[in-house]
């Protein structure tokens, strides 16, 4: 069942295309790499489908209503609610804990203060950084800091998580072992998942890979099953 539909999306930034005239279907439960060179529009993709930028044009459905008409208040508390988003560098609160920083979203979209922090730590635990719920992040390594920022994105559940080179910042070894724990968590709860990557290993983690060619969708890797899934 599709759970997430880009039409005919473009975008520029200024007199530089982006976009032109990309579609994409997001089916429930279903991991999918969007790869391609440097300045393809893959980032610029995932912002749009995630509702952090406005197409020029185009229309971005999310379970049959458009999102790319919302208000910007509105998109923000979509991705507060039902999206969630993973950046290459985590962008963790530096003066929060990693218990703190995780209860974030949740503080945000009004939950207790106890109740918040009891999610946070029992999502430490899944991702097996528990033990740094005290520290902040400078006293944490990358691996470290982007397990407690993928803890901090998964702990709302969101239905559609977005993850922008999440192992980008990160050693082969340490990235392979953050993409084992997202891959096994969204499995475990159905969470769609669009992920942007320049690495075919990363790309491996997916269902299906779609590749990007000058702001567009290269014919001859769209939709295609990865090997081995």
């Amino acid at each position: 069942m599709s759970i997430l539909h880009a039409r005919g999306v473009v975008r520029a930034y200024g007199h530089t295309p982006a976009l032109r005239g990309v579609t994409l279907n997001l089916t429930e439960g279903e991991i999918v790499a969007v790869t391609g060179p440097s300045g393809c529009g893959k980032s610029t993709l995932l912002h749009c489908m995630a509702g952090i930028l406005r197409p020029d044009a185009g229309e971005m459905i999310y379970r049959d209503q458009r999102i790319d008409t919302l208000s910007e208040g509105e998109r923000s508390r979509l991705r507060r609610t039902e999206f969630g988003v993973l950046f290459q560098f985590g962008q963790l609160v530096s003066e929060l804990t990693a218990a703190e920083n995780v209860a974030l979203p949740l503080l945000l979209a009004g939950t207790g203060r106890r109740a918040a922090r009891t999610a946070a730590l029992s999502w430490l635990d899944r991702l097996g950084v528990a033990d740094l719920a005290d520290q902040r992040p400078g006293e944490m390594s990358g691996g470290q800091q982007q397990r407690c920022a993928l803890a901090r994105t998964l702990v709302t559940e969101p239905r559609v998580l977005f993850c922008d080179e999440p192992t980008g910042a990160l050693d082969s070894l340490t990235g392979e072992q953050v993409l084992s724990h997202l891959v096994r968590v969204a499995r475990q709860q159905r969470t769609t998942v669009l992920l942007v990557t320049h690495d075919a290993q990363v790309a491996g983690y997916a269902d299906r890979e779609v590749a990007l060619r000058d702001g567009q969708v290269d014919s001859s890797g769209f939709g295609v099953e990865v090997a081995g899934r």
